[in-house]
């Protein structure tokens, strides 16, 4: 395994490298419409020993298809645009020369992007990411396991964890795939005796220790409170998972003192200090009605699960009190069954993948272990290996295919090792070949009436990858694999229908959590905890409820085919009763998630004025226009925003009520340096700001200095009322707006762009790169596809996957 490890590495970084190419462009200095243009208004800073910026104009060559210089060209063009050069007190071009300079860099862009992308197509090999491979491994073998431990989390390059430029392939991380190679096939053979199951009822008096926050009831415990940080919880200590494998809890309980249904939730978790707890779920309860919940949940060996209730109460301070007199609201808990690790057969359904009806004896070397026995071992196992190498490397396969992994299995046979271990060795070989790894994508033979300018199309297994990758995460299935085979998944309608079907397919919650939630930086939602002095209101409870409003808001859209402008102001919302608590929303209970029309008056609707988005747009503390605004253009608009320019310094929201961040961002502005851009950034910023740091409504902000004392239900808060909230502008173009009511309005008066933006980002994620400049009539041909379909969801997926960015290399 070591040599086959060597050899990937040392020859098979280019594998997924960038082969060298070339553009028939030379490099000479610069000419064309381009040097009178630098000789008039850029050489006097820009040439010489010491140019301004470090950055000489006089010497830049014609050599687009160079990616360094090509980089340097769009500076030009990004500064001219903006308006940073030539600074003031410069003389300033006319716009038609600025307007005809920049037209013809763009076109020799687009030219050297278009030669690059007929040689060596646009999308570059990759890995699979994380998420790829586990869903992939689950696929292939029919096993569920947790490989996060093995594999390091993969970084971000566009936005996406999808992109060719961070998938790339060390020694490393091949040892770390060896290790999980050896884990999955451990789980899906199964050699040892069927996991002993548990199935029994825990008295919750006698398998939970009080902690000074409960009480003993005639039917239970009743829970007053709970706090995970100060490791105040209820942990069932009399139970522990033996197995890793699936669990059915039952919980019994009820409300306790109290008129209203009272919230709870389950934590998986371990003794080992170093195993982070997990939310299982939240869940509610009505008063004085025991009532049953009842969850699956896969667990670890080894694990246990908290229980924390909900109250509000603090734990800490009720201890101090004591909890025998207590006449605040919580949780009777009676009694918990407990049933593991499910499942009707054994060997599980993973072993029959593999092996079929093949038989176990009791292993040679540990009776106690079952293996699967052969009697023609050589046949069985090239069966065996050529029908799992065509679903692990998802296309058909050649005798030479299968050759190097029959070679390892004959040359432990020939070892003496059995039949279950000399394949082990095989199919270890197949898990960590580039073949399965490495998305690599090949391309229909050219016919003869083929053109050079036709590009690379896609074969059918190829599309097949890229479609299921695109959609589930995961490898094709069976019905996809069948359609490539006979070549008539690339056939149009056929492609359509394939849409259509994996969409409707469970599978496809996989396009909701890894597009939406890397489109809309959901992942970041940890990335910052909120001062509890300022958001007392924050709990987990409404993490939660944050993060599943928009995940359900995508999918309704995407269900019904909705336009996309629903993402911008829509008049519904996914909200449960705590989320509509916060929004101010009134007639909706209960923990469930449903669909709820909004109030005419509200200002929510649409993803910019969620409080999920709000809150992984700014920090623990504060709001910042700048953030949000470079959001807005980036996620919405497809117009990120350019780096900030060296040594300026940034811009710190003040949150002793002395001043606002109008304010300070006026004096910013008077950067000469700053002030173009931020009359980009600083408005779709600005439209957001009667929003908190967690999404709640405000038109003043909290203070912990000046202002006006606030009381919430008879209490008086930490924070004040510090200066009112301004959320007007004007945008770039001269149009003005008082609110984010009135900017919503504003962005859809241009549909088209929404979905231009949206396209773009559809497509670096489902090809691991971004469209470049040679792909805009391209990304035109989509939008105008979607245009008479009211720019619904689901029909620009159809128009992405019918692209030929999609369907071409």
């Amino acid at each position: 395994m070591r040599v086959l490890i060597a050899a990937i590495v040392s020859g098979g970084m280019g594998l997924i490298g960038s082969p060298t190419w070339s553009c028939a462009a030379d490099a000479r200095p610069t000419d064309g419409p381009s040097r009178k243009f630098f000789e008039q208004y850029c050489q006097t800073c820009h040439s010489g020993t010491k140019p301004k910026g470090d950055f000489r104009v006089d010497v830049l060559a014609r050599d687009f298809a160079d990616k360094e210089n090509r980089e340097k060209w769009l500076s030009v063009v990004e500064k001219l645009k903006t308006g940073k050069m030539p600074p003031k007190g410069k003389p300033r071009p006319p716009a038609k020369e600025t307007q005809a300079l920049t037209d013809w860099i763009d076109g020799q862009v687009a030219a050297a992007q278009a030669a690059r992308n007929l040689l060596q197509g646009r999308a570059v090999m990759r890995r699979l990411n994380q998420a790829e491979y586990e869903n992939t491994v689950r696929d292939l073998l029919g096993v569920d396991v947790e490989l996060k431990d093995v594999l390091p989390v993969d970084s971000t390059a566009g936005g996406f964890d999808t992109n060719a430029e961070t998938l790339h392939v060390s020694s490393y991380l091949l040892h770390n795939y060896l290790r999980a190679a050896e884990r999955v096939l451990d789980e899906a053979i199964a050699g040892g005796p069927r996991p002993a199951q548990v199935k029994r009822r825990l008295d919750v008096k006698a398998a939970t220790r009080q902690q000074g926050v409960s009480r003993p009831v005639d039917d239970g415990v009743a829970i007053f409170a709970s706090d995970l940080a100060s490791n105040i919880q209820t942990v069932l200590w009399d139970f522990h998972t033996r197995n890793r494998g699936k669990y059915r809890f039952r919980i019994s309980a009820y409300a306790y003192q109290s008129e209203k249904p009272v919230i709870f939730h389950v934590n998986g978790g371990t003794n080992d200090l170093g195993v982070e707890p997990y939310l299982i779920g939240h869940f509610d309860v009505p008063p004085g009605t025991p009532t049953v919940v009842e969850f699956v949940t896969q667990m670890e060996a080894v694990r246990n699960i908290r229980i924390l209730v909900d109250t509000g109460m603090r734990a800490l301070t009720l201890q101090r009190t004591g909890a025998e007199n207590y006449q605040g609201p919580g949780v009777v808990f009676q009694w918990i069954d407990v049933e593991g690790p499910l499942g009707d057969s054994w060997p599980p359904p993973s072993y029959r993948m593999l092996f079929g009806d093949m038989s176990q004896a009791p292993a040679a070397d540990n009776p106690e272990r079952r293996e699967v026995v052969s009697r023609q071992p050589l046949a069985d196992a090239e069966a065996i290996l050529r029908k799992f190498t065509r679903r692990a490397f998802r296309r058909a396969v050649t005798d030479e295919d299968v050759k190097p992994f029959l070679d390892r299995v004959r040359a432990r046979l020939d070892e003496k090792a059995s039949f279950e271990q000399a394949l082990r060795t095989g199919l270890k070989g197949v898990l960590v070949s580039p073949n399965f790894l490495l998305l690599r994508e090949t391309v229909r033979p050219a016919g003869p009436e083929a053109s050079p300018h036709d590009g690379a199309v896609l074969d059918d297994f190829s599309l097949a990858s890229r479609l299921s990758y695109f959609l589930w995460s995961s490898m094709p299935d069976e019905e996809l694999f069948q359609l490539a085979g006979e070549g008539r998944l690339s056939q149009p309608e056929t492609l359509e229908a394939q849409v259509e079907r994996m969409l409707k397919d469970p599978k496809a919650g996989a396009f909701t959590e890894n597009f939406a939630g890397q489109w809309l930086g959901l992942r970041e939602i940890d990335a910052t905890l909120p001062d509890y002095q300022l958001y007392p209101e924050y709990d987990d409870i409404l993490r939660s409820a944050m993060l599943k409003e928009v995940y359900l808001f995508f999918d309704e859209v995407l269900k019904n085919d909705l336009s996309l402008a629903n993402f911008v102001a829509s008049d519904f919302s996914m909200l449960n009763q705590r989320l509509a608590d916060h929004y101010g929303i009134a007639g909706v209970a209960g923990l469930g998630f449903r669909k709820v029309p909004l109030p005419a008056d509200s200002h929510r609707g649409g993803v910019l004025t969620m409080a999920g988005i709000l809150k992984v747009t700014a920090n623990g503390t504060t709001t910042s226009p700048i953030v949000r605004g470079a959001w807005v253009l980036d996620r919405i608009l497809g117009s990120p925003p350019p780096r900030p320019p060296p040594n300026v310094e940034a811009v710190d929201p003040d949150i002793r009520g002395a001043t606002t961040i109008r304010n300070q961002l006026a004096k910013h502005r008077q950067v000469e340096s700053c002030a173009a851009c931020h009359a980009t950034i600083d408005p779709p910023g600005f439209a957001l700001e009667n929003f908190d740091v967690i999404g709640g409504w405000r038109d003043n902000y909290r203070s912990i200095g000046n202002g006006e004392p606030v009381t919430v239900a008879g209490r008086t808060m930490r924070y004040k009322h510090g200066p009112a909230v301004d959320a007007g502008d004007v945008l770039p173009d001269g149009r003005r707006f008082r609110n984010i009511d009135e900017f919503r309005q504003l962005l859809l008066s241009d549909k088209d762009q929404l979905a231009r933006a949206l396209a773009v980002k559809l497509l670096t994620y489902a090809t691991g790169g971004p469209p470049t400049a040679a792909d805009h009539s391209k990304i035109e041909a989509i939008v105008a596809r979607i245009r008479d379909k009211n720019y619904g969801l689901r029909s620009l997926i159809h128009a992405v996957v019918a692209s030929e960015l999609f369907r071409m290399k």
